[in-house]
């Protein structure tokens, strides 16, 4: 069951809406401004978004949870488990040898592929939005997924994504922090070169072109944004331990 708009944030709500399209025009006129029909067809734009991206991947064979039916606000989808039949543990939640690590890392890569070759990017990919079932990584999460072709900052937001997967498995598997795969793999796509089966080097030569103006603004205040946030989470543990 999703919850409601104030008791969930996205950082920086733009960025991630940027390119999505609105059926009706009431609608989207409506979602421009502050009023209570405007805030509550904002929040059905973030639920249809997650579910129409689930049946999306899902039929592009990324590991996502299956969806099955989504009923008045009710998205029924499949069970993610680990080998004994638990709930999955997140990523952020298991410790990993050097080998699993880089497995995961070359799977989860594979995934992003995916994801980008049917138009996606998940935007907030992190070890928190990743479970780890009897099979291996299962992406989840995805209300701010975002379109790759019509998003201005669809590359940054890859890139993100992707550093983080490099960050956070390459705390069991050094040589993994020494990789750049998400800047080669958006270069590619961007070159109209990305296959499925692309294989990448995690290696990056950047092209002397200028600078894209847009992109780079995005990355600085999405950095702004998430230090914003830490902070304020830093400030809401030191009020619980008063």
């Amino acid at each position: 069951m999703f919850k409601e708009a104030n008791q969930r944030s996205f950082r920086q709500a733009a960025i991630y809406q940027e390119g999505r399209k609105e059926r009706s025009s009431r609608r989207a006129r409506a979602m421009s401004g502050r009023t209570r029909f405007g805030r509550k067809e904002q929040e059905k734009s973030w639920i249809n978004a997650e579910v129409e991206a689930l049946y999306t991947l899902s039929a592009a064979g990324v590991r996502v949870p299956r969806p099955l039916a989504f009923v008045d606000g009710v998205l029924l989808m499949e069970l993610i488990t680990d080998a004994q039949g638990h709930v999955a543990p997140r990523l952020g939640e298991v410790v990993l040898d050097a080998e699993t690590a880089r497995d995961y890392h070359q799977r989860l890569i594979q995934e992003v592929v995916r994801m980008l070759m049917a138009g996606l990017i998940h935007g907030d990919l992190s070890e928190f939005d990743i479970l780890i079932d009897a099979h291996g990584p299962v992406i989840i999460d995805l209300p701010q997924a975002v379109n790759a072709a019509a998003n201005l900052s669809a590359g940054m937001l890859l890139v993100r994504d992707v550093d983080r997967l490099r960050r956070c498995l390459g705390r069991f598997a050094p040589e993994l922090l020494e990789t750049d795969y998400g800047k080669e793999m958006w270069a590619l796509y961007a070159g109209g070169r990305l296959r499925a089966d692309s294989v990448l080097t995690g290696r990056y030569e950047p092209e002397h072109v200028d600078v894209n103006l847009v992109e780079l603004m995005g990355i600085i205040d999405a950095a702004r944004e998430e230090e914003m946030e830490r902070r304020e989470r830093l400030r809401e543990d030191q009020d619980d331990q008063r």
